[in-house]
């Protein structure tokens, strides 16, 4: 998607309010320093042990933020849409480490990448920049505290049917994809689908979940709650 300088400003100014209190001049001269990236779906944007080139502001698509174990394994930590932004990229700018996970375009992409003296220059100088920054690392600390209590305390059963109530009545995936959500693999996730078929719970087809009894799915999820 081809922007213009105005389209650009006014895109960035309805996604990321804060950027509205920076002086016009300030948010020209932000548009400018910064590099536009169009990435298709699937694209790696990093990769672990990288360095970080800059603050990304996403304004079109969704990148999802993935750590693997040396066994192959994936699990996904959270996901970034527009109007976000990544607070391992954060961390990585604050203490200027690598990256400790990966990032992939999980759709078409389009974002803005802020270079990291420009980073540094409105974390200094701009409180509200400052405070959005500080509060998403609050918001995603907390939603990753979820997911370590997800895997520790509860079955994997448990967290598979509370994923399958949260996509809606159909699901368009494949069991890989179910697998990386839970940190899990292809085959256990396939065999707990078909657990949940023969309970009645779900019917399944090819890369197709379709949820047949929300009930039993919930108090399955909720059991020893």
């Amino acid at each position: 998607m081809r922007y213009t300088e105005t389209e650009l400003q006014q895109s960035l100014l309805v996604l990321y309010p804060v950027l509205r209190s920076l002086p016009p001049a300030q948010l020209v001269a932000l548009c400018q320093a910064a590099t536009l990236l169009e990435l298709p779906a699937s694209s790696e944007l990093f990769a672990e042990r990288q360095a970080c080139k800059g603050f990304p502001l996403i304004l079109r698509g969704t990148i999802k933020v993935v750590k693997s174990s040396r066994g192959g394994r994936e699990m996904v930590l959270y996901r970034v849409p527009p109007g976000d932004s990544c607070i391992i990229t954060s961390s990585c700018l604050l203490a200027g480490s690598a990256y400790s996970a990966r990032g992939i375009a999980e759709t078409p992409l389009s974002l803005l990448l802020l270079p990291i003296f420009l980073f540094d220059e409105l974390l200094a100088g701009s409180r509200p920049f400052r405070d959005f920054v500080f509060q998403l690392f609050a918001e995603r600390i907390a939603e990753l505290m979820q997911l370590v209590e997800e895997v520790a305390f509860h079955r994997l059963d448990q967290r598979l049917a509370k994923l399958l109530l949260a996509r809606g009545d159909t699901l368009h995936c494949t069991h890989q994809a179910l697998a990386e959500e839970l940190g899990s693999v292809r085959e256990i996730v396939s065999r707990l689908l078909k657990g949940f078929a023969d309970e009645g719970f779900v019917s399944l087809a090819r890369e197709q979940i379709i949820v047949i009894d929300q009930t039993g799915l919930r108090q399955l999820a909720d059991a020893g709650r």
